[in-house]
């Protein structure tokens, strides 16, 4: 009879049992999705599915803003208006929150955390994000330059007209290294590549993450070279400099150094995954960033 009264019934059992299910909801934090170029929220639904499903309660907010045509604006305007829309959020969400960037929208994201000074973004996850450049033939860069090879994409993007196409703000020919870094005004100063005022505002704002996740694969078939989304890009003769060997990382001008060192670096390669499947690829998604999104 004893041990029976100490079984609280079940109108008292059934309210706590919520309460637990409502802090392990709680406990997820909202998860911010940023777009690639020509993409929009739509394409991101999947990616959006496996996270609710992963992680039931998560709020997961697809940023409507920018989309397809209108992703191809300049850099630091795209920067600028997702911040405002990152920032809101984040301003509701006093507990932190996630940013998981696709492709071009990496790059935005990147903008965004070197920007914002008391931003609370804990996990930032870039999804086949050229972080170091672009420099190759593919589908995406013929939709924008149709008539143009790789080799002469420079000339159109590295000057005040050029520089108003997103595209441009990360095209790095690694044959036109001065051109690049006089004329391309969003990724040399973003990768701390051509020293400004702001380097050291910019590199402290970044460090405020707590996570950084780099996902990328050969078969990616658009980042090129794929090594781009994890910080390796081309030298002089085109062979592919690995991360820790970039002089952004050797002078850690950004902060990516630092996180490496403590051990706030995931570094995530996928074979087999084209461009457009990243956010879609439910194996993708468990490997790479479902632990991260707590």
């Amino acid at each position: 009879m004893r041990s029976s009264r100490m079984i609280p019934p079940a109108r008292v059992l059934l309210p706590l049992l919520l309460l637990l299910a409502a802090g392990c909801t709680d406990a997820y934090k909202p998860v911010i999705i940023v777009h690639g170029i020509f993409d929009g929220p739509k394409e991101l639904e999947t990616l959006s599915g496996f996270i609710e499903e992963a992680h039931p309660g998560t709020e997961v907010i697809l940023i409507d803003l920018l989309n397809y045509r209108s992703s191809m604006e300049p850099m630091w305007k795209q920067v600028d208006k997702f911040g405002k829309v990152i920032q809101s959020i984040m301003q509701r969400s006093p507990e932190g929150v996630h940013l998981l960037c696709f492709s071009q929208g990496g790059l935005i994201c990147r903008g965004v955390l070197s920007l914002i000074p008391n931003h609370n973004v804990h996990t930032f996850i870039a999804l086949s994000s050229p972080l170091a450049g672009q420099f190759g033939d593919t589908d995406y860069v013929s939709r924008v330059f149709p008539d143009r090879a790789k080799t002469k994409v420079y000339v159109f993007c590295y000057n005040k007209l050029g520089q108003k196409l997103s595209v441009c703000g990360y095209w790095k020919d690694p044959h036109h290294t001065s051109a690049y870094l006089r004329h391309n005004i969003f990724l040399p100063l973003l990768n701390g590549e051509k020293p400004h005022s702001n380097m050291k505002e910019w590199r402290e704002n970044f460090l405020r993450i707590k996570k950084l996740v780099l996902i990328g694969g050969p078969d990616d078939g658009v980042i090129t070279p794929w090594q781009s989304s994890h910080f390796g890009f081309y030298d002089c003769e085109e062979n592919v400099v690995e991360m820790k060997n970039q002089e952004f990382y050797v002078k850690d001008t950004f902060g990516l150094q630092t996180l490496d060192a403590r051990g706030d670096l995931s570094v995530c390669v996928q074979s087999g995954v084209k461009h457009v499947e990243w956010h879609s690829n439910f194996t993708v998604f468990t490997t790479c960033m479902e632990e991260w999104l707590v």
